[in-house]
């Protein structure tokens, strides 16, 4: 036992833990413990392995924000986004007077973004040819499709400055919004299933061609605004009508529809979430990406041969380091600070969110201390997840998978090592402490 858990040192009892480790429920030091010869040992080569695993789909009905544009990654291929809304008008009425003037669209931009902004990216609006009705009744997904219109409404190519200016406005046809005009003014339409079936709602498609940044927008404050105005004796008067995304339907009548085309040699293996690669076959790597469904799939699978070690035990702190692959960020594609870590079953189905004992959500944190060697990575308090596995109250065949936060409405990715090399890119350390052990 001693070969397999290698070098083990001897410690002082005063071992620094994370906040997920030690308080007092953890760690109760009775009369058997106190009177004890207490040693403190730290493990680093318990057996880890990672795979790359895909969801079949992901609820993006439930986004935070539309991302729409296409760009070309070098590790995944070409990742694209399109959102598709419903809209609803502030008002079934327009004044007999009123005369038609123009219609355009407000994309209001909600600061994320993904990839390179300084390039030029397109959007073409088009109108859906049907209703946004969910196929399962309840929700949209990344892979949904609902069918729409060739020819654009309006289109725009534009830089992004996300972070600068306030939004995009596109003009769109006046065929439809002198449409739209006609049937509110005559009273053709004077409720929301009327509007629905005359106008379905739009799609916001990136340019084929694009090879820029995926671009978040606030569907909650992004708008289509007709303009109209009634002549008076001098002057006219001018005004607007809103149409706004409709958020009070149950499903939310919007989606964002995210795909890639790979080139990745490993990827392209992965049909449906049943296949399931170890990073030992994908060239020591394991993938994140969020909005098309990949995730990286984490087993402990030995941990139970900790009793294997004389004398009686109690884990102090597990920590779980995994490095991303150098090379494989940059300032466009970027670390995020945080990764969501959640458990999955035996089907890799996804079953909750990891937790530690103050029931506060557990995150792999990014750790930049050593980024003047090059030496960074993630780092995961997993104390009370694997104490869960050996006091056998959490089924070993389950496992924990890595997602980018808020990750069905956002298009982040990682590449992670794998264990193999010289350079280990995923190590678990446990801090154990072992009494009543035989001389």
């Amino acid at each position: 036992m001693r070969k397999l858990l290698g070098l083990i040192a001897l410690l002082t009892l005063v071992v620094s833990c994370s906040d997920d480790t030690i308080n007092d429920s953890d760690f109760v030091a009775g009369g058997t413990f106190t009177n004890s010869n207490i040693r403190v040992v730290q493990i680093d080569t318990m057996n880890v392995e990672t795979y790359t695993m895909k969801f079949d789909s992901l609820v993006t009905s439930q986004a935070t924000r539309m991302l729409i544009g296409k760009y070309m990654d070098p590790v995944f291929g070409a990742v694209k986004s399109a959102s598709y809304v419903e809209l609803l008008p502030n008002s079934y009425s327009i004044d007999s007077e009123a005369e038609y003037d123009s219609i355009g669209f407000f994309l209001k931009y909600d600061t994320y973004y993904y990839n390179d902004t300084l390039k030029s990216n397109t959007i073409h609006i088009k109108e859906l040819s049907e209703l946004l009705e969910p196929e399962d009744g309840s929700n949209f997904y990344n892979t949904s499709k609902v069918a729409y219109s060739d020819e654009d409404l309006g289109s725009i190519t534009y830089t992004p400055r996300p972070l600068e200016t306030d939004s995009l406005f596109i003009k769109l046809s006046d065929t439809l919004g002198l449409g739209i005009f006609d049937q509110l003014q005559q009273k053709d339409i004077t409720n929301t299933e009327e509007f629905k079936d005359y106008f379905h709602g739009l799609t916001f498609q990136p340019g084929e061609d694009d090879d820029g940044s995926i671009v978040g927008f606030d569907f909650s404050t992004s708008v289509m605004r007709m303009y109209y105005s009634i002549p008076g004796a001098e002057s006219r008067t001018q005004f607007t009508a809103d149409f706004t995304i409709n958020t009070a339907s149950s499903p939310i009548p919007f989606f964002n529809q995210m795909s890639v085309v790979e080139t990745n040699e490993y990827l392209t293996t992965i049909t449906d979430s049943e296949v399931v690669l170890n990073s030992s076959d994908t060239g020591n790597q394991s993938f994140v990406h969020s909005g098309i469904g990949y995730t990286t799939k984490i087993e402990l699978t030995n941990l139970k041969t900790l009793f294997d070690i004389p004398g009686q035990g109690t884990l102090l702190n597990a920590v779980l380091k995994i490095k991303p692959v150098t090379g494989s960020y940059s300032d466009e594609l970027a670390l995020r600070d945080n990764l969501s870590v959640y458990i999955v079953d035996q089907n890799n189905d996804l079953s909750e969110q990891l937790v530690g004992t103050d029931n506060t959500a557990i995150q792999a944190t990014l750790n930049l201390d050593g980024q003047e060697f090059n030496d960074i990575y993630y780092e995961i308090p997993l104390t009370t997840y694997i104490e869960g596995i050996l006091t056998t109250e959490r089924d070993a065949d389950y496992a924990i998978i890595l997602l980018p936060e808020d990750y069905s409405s956002t298009v982040d990715r990682f590449v992670l090592m794998g264990t193999e090399g010289s350079d280990q890119g995923v190590k678990l350390e446990l801090t154990y402490a072992i009494y009543d052990e035989d001389e």
